[in-house]
């Protein structure tokens, strides 16, 4: 995420929930590094459970301090739907 997403927030979170378009919740960590602000843990396995591919746009919408939807493009610009599959508890919010 570039800086500049950081100055809608008082303090940035060091934790996000990212929501998809089922409702389904998976916990990411960032951190600040050379002037970014990557999804860091729990991004890698999101991308893989959800069947994120090279060439898919990913956009982030704030929705609470904490939370992001996640909505997710492919390479044809079609928005791809995700159930909630089975997703390592370490990473998964229950709501």
């Amino acid at each position: 995420m570039p800086l500049d997403f950081t100055k809608h927030f008082i303090m940035v979170p060091t934790e996000f929930k990212l929501r998809n378009n089922t409702g389904c919740s998976w916990k990411v960590t960032v951190k600040l590094m050379n002037g970014r602000l990557p999804l860091d843990q729990g991004w890698t396995t999101y991308a893989a459970v959800h069947q994120i591919k090279i060439g898919y746009m990913v956009t982030l919408k704030l929705l609470t301090p904490d939370t992001l939807k996640v909505i997710v493009f492919d390479d044809d610009g079609i928005g791809v739907v995700n159930k909630c599959g089975k997703h390592d508890e370490a990473f998964v919010t229950k709501e």
